[in-house]
C-alpha cells in the first residue's frame, strides 16, 4: 500500500485523482484548509496547512512521511519553495500539477521549450501575481523552484484547458449558451489556438504518471489544437445557430477563451511513453450536446 500525500484535492480533476487513488487502494492523505467537506468522509486522512503559511506545513508534516506527493494547489514561487522546504527528506517523488501556459504564446509547444532547470525566478506569494502573464510566472516559477531546489524526483504535468460536464468554470457553456441563444460572443482574434482535454483523461494521466518512474515535465491532451473560430463554427453546427461574433468584448460578451495568444501543446512524448487520449472531437462533440440540454 503507497502513502500518498496530495495538496489540494478536493476540487475538480484533483478530487477525480483523489478517488482514483482512493480505488486503488492506496493511503491517501489530504493536506487542505479544511475550509470545505471533501465528501471523501474516512476514506481519506487530513492535515491542515495553508500554503501561504511555512510553519503550518512544518507541523503538519512533522514525523511524517510519504512515498509520492501530489500538488494540486500551488500558485506560487514562495509555495513552492516552501513545500520543497517542508518535505525535505520526507517524499521520493513530487508530481506536480502545471499547465501549458508556462510556454510562450504558440502553438504545438514541446515540453524542451520551456526548462525549468534555466528558469529564473524570484519568490513570490500569491499576491504577487497578477492576470494571466502572473499566473504563467507563478507556475514557471514554481516548477523552477520544484526543479532546481526538489529534494525528490519531479514531474511536471503541463495541462492545457481542462473541460468536462462538471467543469467548475464553466466557458465551454459559456459558449454553447450564448450561441444556442443567438447572442454574440467577443473574441478579437478568432484564429488563436488552444489545446484541450477531458477531465476525466487529466485525472486518469497523473495517477498512471504516479504508478511510473517518469520524471521532466510532460505534456497531456487530445493531439489536435483548434482555433476559436473552428470551435464556435463547431458549437453552431450541432446546436443549430450561427454563431453571433463581435471584435468588441465586453465583461457581458467577452470570451472567457479569449486570450491574449494561442496556446497549444505537442504530446508527442506523452504518447510515445504509451498513454492515450481521446480526440479533440470524442472531448468536445458529446460535452456540446450535453451543455445543448
Amino acid at each position: 500500500m503507497r502513502e500518498i500525500l496530495v495538496l489540494g484535492g478536493t476540487k475538480y480533476f484533483g478530487r477525480k485523482l483523489v478517488q482514483r487513488l482512493i480505488e486503488n487502494a492506496d493511503r491517501v492523505t489530504l493536506a487542505t484548509r479544511g475550509s470545505h467537506d471533501d465528501g471523501f468522509g474516512k476514506q481519506v486522512e487530513r492535515l491542515k496547512i495553508d500554503r501561504e503559511d511555512k510553519y503550518s506545513m512544518m507541523t503538519a508534516f512533522e514525523g511524517k512521511s510519504w512515498d509520492l506527493v501530489y500538488d494540486q494547489s500551488c500558485l506560487a514561487s514562495q509555495e513552492a519553495w516552501d513545500a520543497a522546504v517542508t518535505l525535505k527528506g520526507k517524499c521520493s517523488r513530487y508530481i506536480f500539477t502545471s499547465t501549458q501556459a508556462v510556454y510562450e504564446y504558440g502553438t504545438n509547444h514541446r515540453e524542451e521549450s520551456f526548462n525549468p532547470m534555466s528558469f529564473t525566478y524570484q519568490l513570490k506569494k500569491r499576491s504577487g501575481y497578477q492576470g494571466y502573464e502572473g499566473y504563467q510566472e507563478a507556475k514557471r516559477a514554481a516548477e523552477a523552484v520544484l526543479f532546481q531546489h526538489g529534494s525528490f524526483k519531479t514531474a511536471a504535468v503541463r495541462m492545457p484547458i481542462v473541460v468536462s460536464e462538471d467543469d467548475y468554470t464553466e466557458r465551454l457553456k459559456f459558449h454553447v449558451d450564448r450561441i444556442k441563444q443567438s447572442k454574440p460572443i467577443g473574441m478579437a482574434h478568432l484564429e488563436f489556438r488552444y489545446s484541450f482535454i477531458h477531465a476525466e483523461e487529466a485525472a486518469d494521466f497523473l495517477f498512471e504518471v504516479g504508478k511510473s518512474d517518469f520524471a521532466g515535465g510532460i505534456n497531456p491532451g487530445c493531439s489536435e489544437d483548434i482555433s476559436l473560430d473552428e470551435l464556435v463554427q463547431k458549437i453552431g453546427r450541432i446546436v443549430e445557430r450561427k454563431p453571433l461574433i463581435e471584435s468588441n468584448q465586453t465583461d457581458d460578451n467577452g470570451s472567457p477563451y479569449a486570450l491574449p495568444g494561442s496556446w497549444s501543446i505537442d504530446t508527442v512524448k506523452a504518447r510515445s511513453l504509451g498513454y492515450r487520449f481521446s480526440s479533440l472531437h470524442e472531448v468536445l462533440d458529446p460535452l456540446i450536446r450535453f451543455f445543448q440540454k
